[in-house]
């Protein structure tokens, strides 16, 4: 037989996978295999994490690469930890150039949305300060698939397909692009095993040296001619000085529970001011998909959306009052906005400073947990950004280059504004549970502006509703469009859809589920040590324990 349907005709039920040694949880099997081989080897949660963020850089390059961003939450021995890898926009570039060529917005395509690669620095900087296994031993599975090739699965393969279309056939600065990335001239398909062994010479690299050859070495070199030979601004001196930044986690409190994000630049304090506003109302008695339970959540993020795409930028460069915006008072007073009896007309950010809105682009990101036996765990989040991210791919490497400048403002004066050496309002976010001290879960949802969306989702339907961590992430969602409206996945029911609308509510109901995000879960039962993982369906990943 030489063709399989790869559609899904039927519902697939998972159930939550458990174990009590360790577990990963990922949006692509061989990349959880990738980590679970760590666990087996002796090594850590990090480990494990940073062997299936490189595997995934090969198995799943639709959604991350060598030169895009991660951000991680590590729980170690009673404390929080948070890093923060994102990289800045190039000396070179300002928003003024872009404003003086008529533009409003930052191109998403190019060399000019390009910012300075971080995923490498974050599974160095990672390995050195968690990681008991040696570097080279973690990014081996990674060099394997590169090298050896591994099969392309469905979900994939249709993000891949998108890409060709994007990038394909277009020459130029793209043509390095079709090379690396379309074997044949064309996407793989559902089961085609695709092979890079320029990205695995690449990856070999860097396990050798521990990092260092992508922002001081060959590598970098490397990236620097080819941005200065086709018009770029990415330079070695850009690339030398980018170092991770580790960070205190920010939380806030949920009916008992915290919850931790990764603070600005990125969009996790969306979740957490979306939390604070949504702690005031009683959400348990009604039904998880009760359209009163979804007005409550949609409206808490209309008003927290707004207020983060006004203030939120990089805090090195301008005053972000991440004190102020998860304060009780302030979530009382934006919570006095919301009517049980209807939808909000239009929403403004809160009168902190008055400055305007912006809205941000949509991405595509991969997000992975992990655990281990001695109570280590991991959420940790990588991304290009737009699938491929900017569709520069440096020559005879397979790096392909995020476009995470796009995130940027060109409007003058706004704390998100474009500006040498500053980093972008970021999408990314990894999230974590606590009760009174002790760790729960490390959690995230991918895609864009609804990932904050799906960790409020989530965390709701575990908090406010006892589900399993399998079906918390299996829930249909909704996601708040900006100024466009409500979408909903057609499981959220055709009932609740016209009972949102008679609520003031513009909101329809959407076939794809790529727009839904992607979850993944780890929890570890405090009382029995067990660990309890969720993968998400609308992905092709899995969740894997021992």
């Amino acid at each position: 037989m030489e063709y399989y349907d790869y559609t899904q005709p039927f519902v697939s039920r998972r159930s939550p996978v458990m174990g009590m040694r360790g577990a990963v949880a990922t949006s692509h099997p061989l990349a959880a295999q990738a980590g679970m081989r760590m666990l087996l080897a002796g090594g850590n949660a990090v480990d494990a994490a940073i062997a299936t963020a490189a595997a995934l850089v090969v198995l799943e390059p639709t959604s991350c690469g060598l030169g895009g961003d991660a951000f991680a939450i590590v729980w170690d021995s009673g404390r929080m930890h948070g890093l923060n890898a994102s990289g800045r926009a190039p000396e070179g570039l300002s928003a003024d150039a872009f404003r003086r060529a008529g533009m409003t917005k930052v191109p998403t395509e190019g060399w000019a949305p390009v910012t300075t690669p971080g995923v490498v620095s974050a599974w160095s900087a990672l390995s050195r300060r968690f990681g008991c296994l040696p570097f080279r031993e973690v990014i081996a599975p990674a060099v394997e698939y590169a090298r050896e090739g591994a099969p392309v699965p469905p979900v994939i393969a249709s993000y891949w397909n998108a890409a060709q279309k994007r990038f394909g056939g277009r020459g130029g600065v793209f043509k390095e692009f079709e090379r690396a990335f379309l074997p044949g001239g064309r996407a793989p398909l559902p089961g085609e095993v695709y092979r890079n062994p320029d990205l695995a010479a690449t990856l070999q690299s860097i396990a050798d040296s521990h990092g260092e050859s992508l922002y001081r070495g060959n590598l970098a070199r490397a990236i620097a001619a080819h941005s200065e030979a086709t018009g770029g601004f990415l330079t070695l001196r850009d690339l030398a000085e980018h170092l991770p930044e580790w960070v205190q986690p920010v939380k806030a409190g949920y009916r008992g529970f915290d919850v931790w994000e990764i603070p600005p630049n990125g969009q996790g304090i969306v979740a957490l001011m979306a939390l604070n506003i949504m702690e005031g109302f009683d959400l348990r008695d009604a039904p998880r998909l009760a359209p009163e339970s979804l007005h409550v959540i949609i409206e808490a993020l209309r008003l927290a959306f707004a207020d983060a795409h006004a203030y939120v930028g990089d805090p090195q460069a301008v005053e972000v009052p991440v004190d102020e915006l998860l304060s009780p008072e302030y979530a009382a007073a934006r919570r006095a906005q919301i009517s049980l009896s209807g939808a909000m007309a239009s929403v403004a950010p809160g009168r902190l400073d008055g400055r305007k809105t912006w809205e941000p682009s949509d991405g595509d990101t991969v997000y992975l947990s992990t655990a281990d036996w001695e109570g280590m765990m991991v959420s940790y989040i990588q991304s290009n950004y737009m699938g491929f991210g900017s569709g520069v791919v440096v020559p005879d490497t397979g790096i392909s280059m995020q476009n995470r400048g796009a995130g940027f403002s060109l409007e003058e004066g706004h704390a998100n504004e474009l500006a040498p050496g500053r980093r972008p309002f970021h999408t990314i976010i990894p999230g974590f549970i606590t009760q009174s001290g002790v760790p729960l879960a490390a959690f995230g949802v991918m895609g864009g502006d609804m990932q904050p969306q799906g960790h409020v989702q989530v965390i709701s339907s575990i908090i406010d509703h006892s589900l399993n961590p399998q079906a918390a992430i299996d829930c249909p969602r909704v996601r708040v469009m900006g100024t466009d409206g409500v979408l909903a996945e057609p499981e959220v029911g055709s009932d609740t859809i016209a009972a949102l609308r008679r609520l003031g509510h513009n909101i329809r109901a959407e076939e794809g589920r790529a727009g839904f995000g992607g979850g993944q879960m780890v929890w570890r039962n405090p009382d029995t040590g067990v660990l309890i993982a969720g993968s998400e369906p609308r992905k092709d990943g899995c969740a894997v324990a021992i």
